[in-house]
């Protein structure tokens, strides 16, 4: 078993299907940056999620989101490309899924609820956290 955690950002929308037998499938298509020779170069990565593992994040898996997943990786697979080149698909079975702080999407009201708010980095679903030292209006001085 080879275990990766893999950065990038989402290529489309999550995919649901259902194989043959009737076990569901989320597909996500991930783009990652890799160095080779000097140059920069796009590597994608098929991530699937089986079952209902991530639902409640399923909304916010948007193209262009950026995520951190680590999971299992497949054996790699070449195929033949329409312009006659070999290329390798990389494929993983997701076991967990973070969103990126680094990187935001360009999107409207979609955007999960700490993105779209506003708030700066100390913000959280239960309020605003003040840094340490910070003056509060209701000191009695």
């Amino acid at each position: 078993m080879i275990i990766v955690e893999i950065a990038g950002f989402l290529g489309d929308d999550a995919e649901e299907r259902f194989t043959a037998t009737g076990k569901r499938v989320v597909s996500l298509r991930v783009a990652t940056k890799a160095r080779q020779g000097g140059a920069e170069a796009t590597v994608w990565w098929r991530v699937n999620i089986w079952g209902d593992r991530f639902d409640k994040m399923l909304p916010y898996l948007k193209k262009g989101s950026p995520v951190i997943v680590i999971g299992e990786m497949n054996k790699p697979e070449t195929y033949t490309a329409k312009d006659g080149t070999t290329q390798v698909s990389m494929t993983m079975t997701a076991e967990m899924i973070r969103f990126s702080p680094f990187g935001r999407p360009d999107r409207d009201n979609t955007a999960a609820p700490s993105e779209s708010s506003g708030q700066d980095a100390f913000s959280t679903s239960y309020g605003t956290a003040e840094p340490v030292g910070a003056v509060s209006d209701d000191l009695p001085f």
